[in-house]
């Protein structure tokens, strides 16, 4: 089979007051000093310590009020501390808790409180909690979020991340997705890219390599593939085809989109090719050759029982799959790909400082300190000690300490990686929700028998309309 079947090619801050001896000898009426003092001072002399006492109660007063009253307008954040509220995703307290113990040494006047969010309806949450006064002072976010977090989000300031640091420090689908107009929205702390995972006894079993290109993957996926008597899938080769059972589905068109040169913030730029790729895609769910079908429970479940070869996933899946079987053995590869085209799709996490946050000044420093080498490195350390591994580093000089983590391919594939609003598990009911909408139509469509690329096209029509929506 020749690629070009397959897909069209392609052409990142005074003395004491007492009585006067010359007085007391010149005043005739005032007899001789007697040899001792008396044992209690004269009335002068208490007269004047109280006034000294007086003054300085005055002076104690006068401090306390401008402490408690006239500082805190003047200068709201440098009295007392200052409590920020930090919502986070998937990690539980006791991970970030060390890591704010460290920043809290440093600023002891400021205190962060982190609550852990349950992901469904959090940006909905977000907004509206934030629009109101209520939300928090740094939260997370999905990196395809800022066009819909434009109203709330804080520019980074420039004395915490310049652009070119942040360019030089992240990988450049970051600088794309989080600088906008020349400002920058949020920093990441990890990186997630979608890679092949591989039921390694099923591959040794049948004695073939894991595939690195798109023909070869063909090829392996149906050698893979093992039905019964009444052709129902027993073991398949590759969770690929249709919309509604395959983890990820939306992720891995985009990816076909891409190394196939299609625009994936403007399809219609290049309809063709994005035809050839729903087609590529739905053929893997097409009998007789099929590698999948829709009968299939969800791919995740399926490669995890054992029973598919080949899946495509992030790195939160790994976990997800050893929670499932913890006794599959399989690996991690980079995704197939057309030739000088190795494309994977970036879905990953960013921090961000509320623009109604009535305490930005700490709440950046705050950030300045998780984005740190040190804080990501430790963060690293205490998410290993719960699982196998941590979130992927979003730094590029921390990239070499994982050569040898399973975390690695998800490094390995950032730098190529491009990001996609045809992304899933976001939860955003937004962009990503409404965009998936009309992907997954033209995907049942084209498997159902519809022209691909009339469907490619009404997908671009009504992917525009989602976008503009939004501003893109």
């Amino acid at each position: 089979m020749d690629e070009n079947d397959i897909f069209k090619p392609i052409d990142k801050l005074p003395n004491d007051a007492g009585i006067e001896p010359e007085a007391v000898i010149n005043n005739p009426y005032v007899s001789s000093p007697p040899n001792e003092l008396p044992s209690s001072p004269p009335p002068s002399k208490i007269f004047n310590g109280f006034k000294i006492f007086l003054g300085v109660i005055v002076v104690i007063a006068v401090i306390v009020f401008a402490f408690n009253i006239i500082l805190p307008k003047l200068f709201p954040s440098a009295v007392g501390k200052v409590t920020l509220t930090y919502w986070g995703l998937f990690e539980d307290s006791s991970v970030i808790s060390p890591i704010i113990a460290d920043f809290e040494k440093q600023y002891p006047n400021i205190k962060v409180e982190y609550v852990k969010q349950d992901l469904d309806r959090y940006k909905d949450k977000l907004v509206t909690r934030s629009s109101n006064g209520t939300g928090p002072d740094i939260f997370r976010f999905h990196n395809t979020w800022v066009p819909q977090l434009l109203g709330i989000l804080l520019p980074i300031p420039g004395s915490i991340v310049s652009k070119d640091d942040f360019a030089k420090n992240y990988y450049p689908v970051m600088k794309k997705d989080l600088e906008k107009n020349g400002v920058i929205y949020g920093i990441p702390l990890e990186i997630d890219t979608l890679n092949l995972f591989v039921n390694k006894n099923l591959f040794q079993a049948a004695g073939l390599k894991v595939p690195s290109t798109w023909i070869d993957f063909v090829s392996v996926a149906r050698q893979m593939t093992v039905k019964d008597e009444n052709n129902s899938i027993k073991t398949a080769g590759a969770a690929m085809g249709t919309s509604n059972n395959v983890t990820h589905a939306p992720d891995i068109v985009s990816m076909l989109f891409a190394q196939n040169g299609v625009d994936l913030n403007n399809i219609a730029s290049n309809v063709p090719a994005a035809g050839d790729a729903l087609k590529f895609y739905s053929s893997f769910a097409k009998p007789p050759d099929n590698a999948w079908d829709d009968t299939l429970d969800q791919s995740i479940k399926v490669f995890a029982s054992g029973s598919l070869a080949m899946y495509f996933g992030y790195s939160w899946d790994f976990f997800t799959i050893k929670s499932m079987n913890p006794n599959l053995s399989f690996d991690i590869y980079p995704v197939p790909s057309l030739p000088g085209q190795n494309i994977s799709i970036a879905s990953y996490w960013v921090e961000g400082i509320s623009g109604k946050s009535k305490h930005q000044k700490e709440a950046t420093l705050f950030l300045q300190y998780l984005a740190s080498k040190e804080a990501a490195q430790k963060l690293f350390a205490e998410e290993s000690k719960i699982r196998n591994f941590g979130e992927p580093y979003a730094r590029l000089d921390l990239a070499g300490s994982l050569t040898n983590s399973i975390a690695y391919p998800f490094i390995a594939s950032a730098p190529s990686a491009v990001s996609t609003y045809f992304v899933d598990g976001t939860m955003d009911n937004g962009i990503n929700s409404q965009i998936n909408k009309y992907l997954n139509t033209a995907i049942d469509s084209v498997l159902g028998g519809s022209n691909p690329q009339d469907e490619a096209d009404t997908l671009s029509k009504g992917a525009s309309k989602v976008l503009k929506q939004y501003g893109l």
